[in-house]
């Protein structure tokens, strides 16, 4: 055990904490990737739509893996890949067919 006790020891932290945690990381890193963060996402500089492709299929499989765990957390959880996995067919000059989308293998298709 650390003699800093603000930080925990991974031992420590509950299963669906450590799930969490790393889903809210992977919607971060994809909203920077849609450009989401900027004023007008469409010139922003940080969008990578084949990052993003990639971290929303990351963020999918880990949601659809583990929402049985989630409890409370699964429905602001996948509201909020669903929100990402919109606003990448948005932002795409051509969009995904329904089904065929970034973790829609994993989620069915998104609308």
């Amino acid at each position: 055990m650390t003699d800093d006790p603000s930080i925990r020891e991974l031992a420590e932290i509950p299963a669906v904490e450590v799930i969490t945690r790393a889903a809210v990381m992977l919607m971060s890193a994809t909203a920077e990737k849609l450009g989401l963060s900027d004023d007008d996402p469409d010139d922003s500089p940080h969008r990578d739509l084949d990052e993003a492709r990639r971290l929303i299929t990351a963020l999918a499989g880990l949601v659809t893996a583990s929402a049985e765990y989630l409890g409370p957390h699964a429905g602001p959880v996948r509201d909020g890949l669903k929100t990402l996995q919109l606003a990448f067919r948005e932002a795409s000059a051509a969009p995904d067919e329904p089904g065929h989308g970034p973790g829609e293998k994993y989620t069915g298709p998104v609308w």
